[in-house]
């Protein structure tokens, strides 16, 4: 079986160190950045299942937090605070970009094993909500009550019963997160949740008396 990688962002070598000897002797590979700069190289072109991010990553660098904000809007893969910080403001920040767990320095090795291995099983379960913005906080919505999705330049517009949501992501990237069981792509820029259709037919399919396009190529998604 392949070993997954793991991915350390920290600053402080011994820490890496420290952290780097944990994971190998849980039988995972390990890959180190000392900044978000090598990080987002490592992350572009490796397959990396999990971060471990420090907040603090040195003066005049951009810090952890930014960081996890970038993996959770573009590379979907759970990742944990490892971080000497206890204050309650920057918990606060971290907290809402959506870590899988936040440790403090310094660390029992059992805490981050535990935190490892449930980061990587819940991390990768099917998804049953998806985190989006709604006016200047960020709030967890249900899959199942999204009804269509289009795209608006490096936005969605995601449509529900309620309201209209912007989440920062593309249709291609979208796909990959939601179940394919239940949403299908009707256009370009359109999604579907397929049990929210009432009626379709070679142009349209519509979803609360608003026909949402339906391109040749993606009619098959509906047979």
């Amino acid at each position: 079986m392949n070993k997954k990688n793991i991915l350390i962002v920290e600053d402080d070598f011994l820490n890496r160190r420290l952290t780097k000897k944990v994971l190998n002797e849980m039988d995972y590979e390990v890959l180190e950045a000392k900044n978000t700069v090598v990080a987002l190289e490592l992350l572009k072109k490796e397959s990396i299942e999990l971060a471990i991010l420090d907040i603090n990553l040195g003066e005049n660098e951009r810090n952890g937090i930014n960081l996890g904000q970038q993996i959770q809007d573009e590379f979907k893969i759970p990742f944990i605070y490892l971080t000497a910080y206890e204050n309650p403001k920057i918990i606060g920040e971290a907290i809402k970009t959506a870590p899988h767990s936040y440790l403090t320095k310094p660390f029992k090795n059992s805490d981050l094993v535990a935190a490892v291995e449930l980061a990587l099983f819940n991390g990768h379960l099917p998804k049953t909500t998806i985190m989006v913005k709604d006016g200047e906080f960020k709030v967890e919505l249900a899959i199942n009550e999204i009804d269509h999705i289009e795209s608006e330049g490096n936005y969605l517009l995601i449509s529900t019963v309620q309201k209209t949501f912007r989440y920062r992501s593309t249709i291609s990237q979208i796909l990959e997160v939601l179940p394919a069981k239940l949403f299908v792509q009707t256009h370009r820029a359109f999604v579907v949740n397929k049990t929210k259709i009432e009626k379709f037919n070679a142009q349209n399919v519509v979803i609360k008396n608003t026909p949402i396009p339906l391109s040749k190529k993606y009619q098959k998604n509906l047979q």
